[in-house]
């Protein structure tokens, strides 16, 4: 079962307000990781939402315990396009996999929200893994009401670096 994922686009808001229109959901803006974007939301019992990232938009790791960045940049390898995915393996099951294949791997903890394991397939593309309990906080916490609460508190630290 995926999540999320995210694409881009030249009118982040428009994608997003169809992509919900379609669902039956809603969209809001998402500026947790780079100003600009939108998030559609289905409104079903399992989160599932689609993020819209200005076309153009890379993800970068970030050094330390700090979460992925956002920003508008060169034509490299990195892409905005990601997921979130369902995993039965416990942490350090997903831990072991990454140290294997050499990939980075750290946990986060997104929106103070939910969980995930942030794993940098090949060192360039992010794939968000979520164990069994990782997943009980995402399903519990995405909501339309707890993302209308998030956005009243005003907008987060994190921003578009340049």
């Amino acid at each position: 079962m995926l999540f999320h994922l995210s694409i881009d686009a030249d009118d982040p808001r428009n994608v997003a307000n169809v992509i919900a229109e379609l669902w039956g959901g809603q969209a809001f803006p998402f500026p947790p990781v780079l100003m600009g974007s939108w998030v559609a939301m289905a409104g079903d019992d399992r989160g599932t939402t689609v993020e819209v990232y200005p076309r153009g938009a890379e993800l970068h790791e970030a050094p330390g315990d700090a979460d992925a960045v956002g920003r508008i940049g060169d034509k490299d390898r990195r892409t905005a396009t990601h997921f979130a995915m369902a995993t039965a393996l416990d942490v350090d099951a997903v831990m072991a996999i990454a140290a294997r294949e050499g990939w980075p791997i750290k946990y986060r903890k997104r929106g103070g929200i939910f969980g995930v394991l942030e794993m940098w397939v090949e060192g360039r593309s992010m794939i968000e893994v979520l164990t069994p309990e990782m997943q009980r906080e995402y399903l519990d916490g995405l909501t339309i009401p707890a993302w209308q609460a998030m956005l009243a508190k005003g907008p987060p630290a994190a921003v578009a670096r340049d």
